[in-house]
């Protein structure tokens, strides 16, 4: 496999779609294997792979849109049956753990019957998160902030949503979960990256970009297109083609694999 091993089960926009699952992506970089994001259906997806059900290390959820997480608890309830053994470590935005929780209970997957310790733990914005020599890097996005101004006098919740910068000796790769402007990657940048893989949903494809143009990045993938964009991707891949010249550019189908 080499060093990096990206699996894709799942790219689509968050709108229902009858050819692109929700966001899930398994990383296995170097011995760590780190699952971000449980779009649904992610446990038929996982389970077609025949790999097995301790093979993940952690879980990272992005942030608490359903799109992203809507497949957990099947997922949870997978790892019950497959009889996972080891530890699990799941990091999510803080807001989003009791309920998880409470959502497990009421599914009747209860602690008592996993057979591996289920741990949830809180994601905070640039504090890294150890696996395997691995680091993964949480930063803070804009994506919910427009649900926030609109909500949080009603919902007295925080909004979070984050991107993920994934390190390993020299190696960067970065994977934006949802962003809400191109600028939200900046943190992620400051240095060149082997691969990015990075949303295409949430603001206008050309100022994505023109502003990634300014960067130094070996491999660029996109995912999350938006409707118009996945139903023109000729089109979309002729602009992209034309603003990053150079750029080894891949536009994501669910079940694609990135390696290196």
């Amino acid at each position: 496999m080499g060093q990096v091993w990206v699996k894709c089960f799942g790219v689509g926009d968050g709108w229902p779609c009858a050819d692109r699952k929700h966001a899930s992506f398994l990383y296995q970089v170097g011995k760590a294997s780190i699952l971000i994001d449980c779009g649904e259906p992610i446990d038929s997806s996982f389970k077609a792979t025949g790999l097995s059900y301790d093979t993940i290390d952690r879980i990272l959820i992005s942030h608490l849109h359903s799109d992203h997480i809507g497949g957990f608890p099947m997922f949870m309830q997978g790892f019950w049956l497959e009889e996972r053994k080891k530890e699990l470590p799941v990091h999510m935005p803080a807001e989003g753990i009791k309920p998880i929780g409470e959502l497990l209970k009421a599914s009747y997957i209860f602690e008592e019957l996993l057979s591996f310790k289920l741990r949830f733990e809180t994601l905070q914005v640039r504090k890294p998160i150890m696996t395997k020599g691995v680091r993964i890097t949480p930063y803070h996005t804009a994506h919910l902030e427009g649900l926030r101004k609109s909500f949080q006098k009603k919902y007295r919740q925080k909004f979070e949503a984050f991107s993920f910068l994934i390190e390993a000796g020299k190696l960067r790769i970065a994977h934006s979960a949802d962003i809400g402007k191109p600028e939200d990657l900046a943190p992620l940048l400051t240095k060149p990256l082997d691969l990015l893989v990075c949303e295409l949903a949430h603001f206008e494809a050309e100022d994505l970009f023109v502003y990634l143009r300014e960067h130094k990045i070996k491999r660029l993938a996109f995912t999350h297109l938006a409707r118009p964009l996945w139903e023109n991707l000729k089109k979309t891949k002729q602009l992209a083609a034309k603003c990053l010249p150079g750029v080894d550019i891949t536009f994501l189908r669910d079940g694609d694999e990135i390696g290196f």
